[in-house]
């Protein structure tokens, strides 16, 4: 009897462990997809705040599609994902990563004129974040 209670209490241990040893970072912390929401976040941010840029919408939706394709083929749910986009937690991460990037820059992302010069390098040099972004 005591045997069975230890194989058991061990059996129970070893597939808790297993299931932790194989449970997945958050999305936050899974660079293929978070880095990719970074530059969407920056395009959209200097396609609101730019008069002489547009996003490039319909490539932006594919771009967001292929992102959550991939992070299901990582095996995230639906559920997941979409905790992951809806949270004002991550926004707010994502938003001052987006602040810190333009700093570095030397630019002030609270000033149109320094997101319109970013953009229009940006575009110009054909990053992640260029691709989304078209000129007027």
């Amino acid at each position: 009897m005591r045997m069975m209670m230890t194989a058991a209490a061990l059996s129970l241990v070893l597939s808790a462990a297993a299931s932790h040893a194989t449970a997945k970072p958050p999305l936050r912390d899974v660079a293929e997809i978070d880095n990719n929401m970074l530059w969407v976040a920056l395009a959209i941010e200097i396609s609101d705040k730019c008069d002489e840029i547009d996003a490039r919408t319909f490539k932006g939706l594919t771009f967001l599609n292929s992102l959550r394709n991939r992070a299901k083929a990582l095996g995230y749910s639906n559920d997941e994902i979409k905790a992951y986009v809806d949270s004002d937690t991550e926004e707010a991460r994502i938003r001052s990563i987006v602040e810190a990037y333009v700093k570095s820059k030397g630019l002030n992302p609270a000033q149109s004129a320094d997101l319109c010069s970013l953009g229009h390098a940006e575009i110009a040099a054909s990053s992640q974040i260029g691709v989304l972004l078209k000129a007027k």
